[in-house]
């Protein structure tokens, strides 16, 4: 915390951190795959919900790590730090958004997302690196949850996942 530059209150740099970061984000090795785990848990625990119930979680969540985020990055002076993994959480809600939470729906959703979310292929790089601030930290991570999103879906409604 002592690294933080404009932090007016240690209250508020806590709450930013840990909103930003889940605290899995500060594990030193693979933190997006950490935060996406904690991220599939967590939807795991809530359970199957309906798609208004869904995507009111996923939006609260993007509001609140959007302001997080901003201010972690404004802190460190850094755009798109690996701890930050509350995108993670967003894009990991969105993969796993009204489809029923099996072994294999789970592990096949965190596969795809953690795929588009590693790889970044086009729209997901150029929006990676083409929109600055916590905005652009988000979003990435947003579409690369529509992907994997749209893939689970693909192969749940074609019979392939149980």
């Amino acid at each position: 915390m002592s690294q933080l530059k404009h932090s007016k209150s240690s209250a508020k740099a806590f709450l930013a951190m840990s909103l930003s970061t889940l605290f899995v984000g500060l594990i030193p090795k693979a933190p997006g795959t950490w935060g996406s785990l904690l991220s599939l848990l967590i939807w795991w625990a809530i359970g199957d919900q309906p798609l208004q119930v869904g995507l009111s979680l996923i939006l609260a969540a993007f509001i609140v790590g959007t302001i997080a985020t901003h201010y972690y990055e404004k802190w460190f002076d850094r755009h798109d730090p690996k701890e930050v993994v509350v995108d993670e959480l967003v894009g990991m809600w969105i993969t796993l958004l009204i489809i029923p939470l099996t072994p294999l729906v789970l592990t096949t959703g965190f596969l795809f997302f953690r795929f588009f979310d590693i790889l970044k292929p086009f729209p997901i790089s150029w929006i990676d690196s083409k929109m600055p601030g916590a905005l652009g930290t988000m979003l990435d991570d947003v579409l690369a949850g529509v992907f994997a999103f749209v893939l689970l879906q693909t192969l749940f409604r074609a019979g392939w996942l149980i």
